[in-house]
């Protein structure tokens, strides 16, 4: 039995986390920590596990635990691990942006299963890569790992409003985000590096641009992202890149079909779809933001 512990438990990536973790045949949460919902019961705050679990909100112990899931807000985990001792054998796995990059990652594993599955296996502390990196390097890697990415490759990806937390801001609330769509952060935004740093790891001469515009949904969960590059291979020798990359990966599944974010949600699938107009490849990937994009 692997023993768990979760800080920040009250977040919607905490409450996905607990709902699997508490039907997991090997995983026992001995502590769930939140700093807002002291000593309240877990389903007072996650409704989905009211009759699912007794848990309670209730103060670390560290020692009791094998495993910590960090689900805090982002700079929020580096600040934490800096001002508490934890035990030397206790592993990590983080949630937040603090660890990801290769110039701040002090010891954490970038967690994208689909490139780091050996180093994956092998750490003490993992950095969880961010929801929209997860859809759009999914999209792409294939292409990186054959040497194929040969322009400048152009990404719009929509989020749903569970992407930007459970605090509420004045672009997440309801009365905003009902029937409504923005832009935000184009060409900047934070998941941008972990991106260009994957596919560098795959293809090491990789100097192109990665431009991306991220759109804000009306819905809660999932992402759909849409990557289009120019490229001379064939569809056929594409779709076949991406089939082999896959082979061995259970949640990735390449389809004939338009996917759309309901065939994702509330499973740790990534669905990818592959076209190609004239010059240009064009790859629509989709996951669930709590579930795949928090993998």
């Amino acid at each position: 039995m692997i023993n768990i512990g979760i800080i920040g438990a009250a977040g919607y990536t905490a409450g996905e986390l607990i709902r699997i973790l508490i039907h997991h045949p090997t995983a026992k949460i001995v502590f769930a920590h939140s700093t807002s919902n002291p000593n309240k019961p877990v389903w007072a705050v996650h409704k989905d596990l009211i009759g699912e679990t007794n848990l309670q909100f209730s103060k670390p112990n560290y020692a009791a635990a094998d495993v910590i899931f960090i689900c805090s807000g982002h700079g929020k985990t580096r600040e934490f691990i800096d001002k508490t001792k934890l035990p030397k054998s206790l592993k990590i796995i983080d949630l937040s942006t603090d660890y990801r990059h290769t110039a701040t990652a002090e010891g954490f594993v970038y967690g994208l299963p689909e490139t780091n599955k050996t180093a994956i296996a092998q750490c003490t502390k993992l950095a969880n890569p961010g929801c929209f990196a997860t859809a759009i390097q999914l999209g792409i890697i294939p292409l990186a790992a054959n040497g194929a990415i040969t322009d400048d490759i152009h990404i719009n990806a929509i989020t749903g409003s569970t992407g930007s937390g459970q605090r509420p801001t004045a672009t997440s609330h309801y009365s905003w985000k009902s029937n409504n769509v923005s832009v935000y952060k184009a060409f900047e935004h934070q998941h941008l590096t972990e991106i260009g740093e994957t596919i560098k790891q795959l293809q090491p001469g990789f100097a192109q641009a990665l431009n991306f515009v991220p759109v804000r949904g009306t819905f809660t969960r999932g992402i759909l992202a849409m990557q289009h590059t120019k490229c001379k291979l064939s569809l056929k020798e594409v779709s076949q890149l991406y089939t082999d990359y896959y082979k061995n990966e259970p949640f990735v599944h390449i389809t004939n079909l338009t996917p759309d974010i309901k065939m994702v949600s509330n499973t740790n699938k990534c669905i990818i779809h592959i076209e190609k107009h004239g010059e240009y490849i064009f790859v629509s990937s989709v996951i669930d933001n709590l579930l795949k994009g928090a993998s």
